[in-house]
Formats: C-alpha cells, sequence, structure tokens
C-alpha cells in the first residue's frame, strides 16, 4: 500500500510504504529505535538510504571501469600468429626439407 505526504521540514513528497514483518522482530526494532533515539520508520528509512547510496557508488564504479576498459589499449599478451612464428623460423633456420 502507497499514500503520499508532503513533508515540510524537507521540502520533499514522502510515500508510505506498509511492510509486513514478524512481530519479534517489530519489536526488537522498536528497542534498537529507541536506543538510537529515533523510530522504526527511521531505522528503516537509514537504511534504504545506505542501500540505495551504496548501489549507485557500485554502479558509478562499474561505468567508470567499463569505460575506462574500453578505452585501454593492449597491455601484452599473444600479439603473434602460427604464421609469424613460421615465417620468422623459415627465416632464421631455412626450409628443412
Amino acid at each position: 500500500m502507497w499514500a503520499t505526504n508532503f513533508s515540510v521540514e524537507s521540502g520533499v513528497a514522502k510515500t508510505n510504504l506498509t511492510v509486513q514483518l514478524d512481530s519479534d522482530v517489530i519489536r526488537r526494532a522498536r528497542i534498537v529505535a529507541a536506543k538510537r533515539g529515533t523510530s522504526v520508520s527511521g531505522l528503516v528509512t537509514g537504511q534504504l538510504n545506505e542501500l540505495v547510496a551504496h548501489d549507485e557508488r557500485y554502479e558509478a564504479a562499474r561505468q567508470r571501469a567499463i569505460e575506462l576498459m574500453a578505452d585501454a589499449g593492449p597491455h601484452g599478451g599473444r600479439n603473434w600468429t602460427r604464421e609469424d612464428l613460421y615465417a620468422e623460423r623459415i627465416d632464421r633456420y631455412g626450409r628443412r626439407g
């Protein structure tokens, strides 16, 4: 279920989200929230904000890595063919009969 409210403090529209959790998890979350001086909603908001920010940083780093790999030139590896080696051998030692 979703419902949208406008928050005067932040100037951002906020949407309510209903989740179903085990009653024991809710009880323990209330205890954690009280220890931290916030609400369960505040805990969830903080965790989701961290999760989204982490995912955005990961995707940005992934995209940068893809771009760097695409722009990178060759760095070693095989740059010869079997025919090149055979031709070099013929030039060096001559054809054996």
